[in-house]
């Protein structure tokens, strides 16, 4: 059975109660109730073959109506932070709300480069839905919000088919992911 690039390329949703008909088309497809558990925050999710240059994350969702913050990190490994060695971090967007900052930033064995703040605008309101698009080149990520170019994010970590993970907590509900 041939498996398309779209299939391949799909984040795979990863969680105690694996559902191994999610993404599969051949089984039956999850219901709304299904998808809405895999993409519970904080979410952790596998990207099938890693990145590379012309692949692109997509993050759909809804700002909480109060929020402080949340985090979208690309990362090398389904490692955690409380575990050693930490995972490697190739991109790191927080979303602050009270100083109304979109941050990046990356960690490489064990030390975080110097954190990038400035923005034009902060794109995010609270209790509304935002699109996330990161698109992988070969010297960079370049994030977009809402379909507007926000920075790009020159990569620390080269090694791209290692950026593996796509991890998502805080103030906010997943709707889709791509």
């Amino acid at each position: 059975m041939a498996v398309s690039a779209t299939e391949k390329d799909a984040i795979n949703t990863e969680d105690d109660h694996h559902n191994d008909s999610f993404g599969n088309p051949g089984l039956i497809s999850p219901d709304r109730e299904d998808i809405a558990r895999l993409l519970k925050v904080p979410f952790s999710g596998r990207i099938r073959g890693g990145m590379r240059p012309g692949k692109k994350v997509i993050v759909m969702g809804i700002v909480d109506l109060e929020p402080d913050s949340f985090d979208v990190s690309l990362t090398c490994g389904r490692g955690t932070e409380k575990e050693e060695p930490q995972p490697d971090v190739a991109l790191k967007l927080s979303a602050r709300f009270a100083e109304r900052q979109f941050l990046r930033n990356s960690r490489v064995s064990g030390k975080w480069s110097e954190e990038e703040k400035s923005i034009d605008y902060f794109p995010f309101i609270p209790d509304q839905p935002f699109r996330i698009e990161i698109h992988c080149e070969h010297t960079r990520f370049r994030i977009f919000v809402d379909g507007n170019p926000l920075f790009d994010f020159f990569h620390k970590v080269k090694s791209l088919p290692s950026i593996d993970t796509v991890r998502i907590e805080g103030g906010l509900q997943i709707t889709k992911l791509g």
